[in-house]
């Protein structure tokens, strides 16, 4: 009995690891998330059955469900895949899926996947860390569990990145809090939707502005001076160097 939690990466089947791959061409189940594009589960075998147990706001499919269901998948098949957007380990509840099955002595194997978090940036051009401007980065989630979310005030660092996932949602907030921690209102900010597939779109603007931003679900939020780049684009680059 094995089930093995495959990162699908950020949408482009380009982006999957080899093993992820090779995994999905001999799967006999697939349980993938919603967000796991239709191009990476076309490279499933043509004879596995799919479950699509995504989580949609207003109907979703309960973590314990998915649990039980795994369980039992394992009990049936030999190759049972999970599969995760991103990264299974990054916000993906990956870990308490793996802890699950192996309290029932299930084999784990567990395929890194390409996060959206770092995915985003750097389609978009934009470094998460640079010289001069961003010595690290700090990933976070945005969304909100049982009441409680992460108080954005204390991440509030000019000298570094800022990548939130599932931030769009509260983005209102999530400004306003960064600037009451001391964050200038003008901070670079880009809004990185749909990475890596034919919707992906990048949008601009600045801390203060980014509440009154138009933006939409799936997205990766980035703050910081980074993002104010776009090392692909000879002006930005210029324009860089020209100020340092």
């Amino acid at each position: 009995m094995s089930v093995y939690l495959v990162g699908a990466g950020p949408g482009d089947p380009e982006l999957l690891t080899l093993r992820a791959s090779r995994l999905l061409a001999r799967a006999d189940v697939v349980v993938h998330d919603r967000l796991v594009s239709e191009d990476v589960l076309a490279l499933a075998n043509l004879s596995a059955v799919r479950y699509d147990v995504g989580k949609v706001p207003g109907l979703a499919h309960s973590q314990q469900r998915i649990n039980d269901l795994l369980v039992a998948l394992a009990q049936d098949h030999d190759c049972v895949v999970r599969l995760k957007g991103g990264d299974p380990f990054v916000f993906g509840r990956g870990a308490e899926e793996a802890e699950v099955l192996i309290a029932h002595g299930i084999d784990v194997e567990v395929v890194p996947g390409v996060t959206s978090a770092f995915a985003a940036p750097l389609l978009a051009g934009i470094p998460v860390t640079h010289r001069g401007l961003s010595h690290g980065v700090t990933v976070v989630t945005g969304s909100s569990v049982a009441g409680s979310h992460v108080d954005f005030s204390r991440l509030a660092n000019a000298d570094l990145t800022l990548v939130v996932l599932m931030g769009v949602q509260r983005r209102s907030a999530i400004a306003a809090e960064l600037i009451e921690g001391g964050l200038a209102p003008t901070t670079p900010v880009a809004v990185l939707e749909w990475v890596s597939t034919s919707r992906e779109r990048c949008v601009r603007c600045t801390l203060d502005e980014l509440g009154d931003t138009s933006v939409q679900s799936p997205a990766v939020l980035v703050i910081g001076a980074v993002a104010g780049l776009d090392v692909r684009s000879v002006e930005s680059f210029a324009s860089h160097w020209a100020l340092a």
